[in-house]
């Protein structure tokens, strides 16, 4: 009896993101190969490293990483329609093979944008693999948009969180999804007494780096203003906070949505509620829990296989 054709739909949620990694090696080594790979935001740029074979690599780096090397990847431009253009980050996926075009792998793979114009979603399923990652992670307040073609394209998060619908259409028959955002609303601006302290604070370069591209008649105002966008207190949150509890509330607003009417065979929602937008140094944590959510749903994967 041939096994159905297993579609993966791994979503969006920033530096959680990494528990993807996580998720997809526990489901190899139950047997459960995914056959499609869909991706949104960093979803996509895991994805995109599961089919180009390079998902070692990016574990390696990921669990080793420091927030100085993060902040390097930050190549801050204030007049591109974000504070950070994301050439440095199409660099970093050359680097590590993630470049090759996405027609020439064995998996279907597909990356959500939105087209910055009509608010239409955007699958990217031919080209250069990375472009379309760029495209996928191009979150608003954040990012500059991507051009591909004659479109301006934003976060895949905007329009499908979760893209179920993408691998359906790709002819998946058998659909797990990867909710990054299901446990995240009603988050206080607090340390739980059991949440791991993060491994190291916020350089003063992201805030300088930031600042080194404004004119100098205003570098010294903005310097005052700068600090604010951090938090300044256990709870008081700061402008990265209600940026990223805004685009929360969004998400799960719109992932509900479309999961009402699209839903997976098999979801699986990590517990991440205490990784932040851009806390891509604690990808250890992340990995481990996407492992954890993997092992808890093995006997309603198994049914489906």
């Amino acid at each position: 009896m041939q096994r159905p054709r297993i579609g993966l739909a791994l979503g969006s949620g920033s530096a959680r993101g990494w528990s993807h990694i996580g998720i997809i090696d526990s489901l190899i080594e139950a047997g459960i190969e995914p056959d499609i790979v869909c991706g949104t935001s960093i979803g996509a740029l895991v994805g995109a490293a599961y089919v180009a074979g390079q998902l070692t690599k990016l574990r390696q780096w990921a669990e080793a990483v420091t927030w100085r090397e993060i902040v390097g990847l930050m190549d801050f431009r204030l007049s591109s329609g974000g504070l950070i253009e994301g050439k440095l980050v199409v660099e970093f996926l050359r680097g590590l093979g993630i470049a090759g075009s996405i027609e020439s792998y064995a998996k279907l793979y597909a990356a959500v944008a939105t087209d910055l114009i009509t608010g239409r979603e955007i699958w990217l399923q031919s080209g250069p693999i990375h472009e379309a990652v760029r495209a996928s992670i191009a979150l608003p307040g954040i990012f500059s948009p991507a051009r591909i073609g004659d479109k301006w394209l934003l976060d895949g998060g905007l329009a499908n969180p979760v893209p179920v619908s993408v691998c359906r259409a790709l002819g998946a028959e058998v659909i797990i999804a990867v909710n990054l955002n299901g446990d995240l609303l009603g988050r206080r601006f607090e340390t739980e007494p059991d949440a791991p302290a993060t491994a190291e604070p916020v350089p003063s370069e992201l805030l300088g780096r930031v600042l080194s591209q404004l004119p100098a008649a205003v570098r010294e105002q903005a310097a005052q203003i700068a600090p604010r966008l951090l938090p300044r207190g256990p709870s008081t949150p700061g402008y990265f906070d209600v940026l990223a509890n805004a685009i929360n509330i969004m998400q799960d607003h719109i992932t509900r949505t479309r999961l009402a009417g699209e839903p997976p065979h098999v979801m699986l929602v990590p517990r991440l509620r205490n990784i932040g937008l851009m806390e891509f140094n604690r990808a250890k944590e992340a990995i481990v829990e996407g492992r954890t959510c993997v092992e808890e749903a093995l006997p309603m994967l198994r049914r489906y296989m």
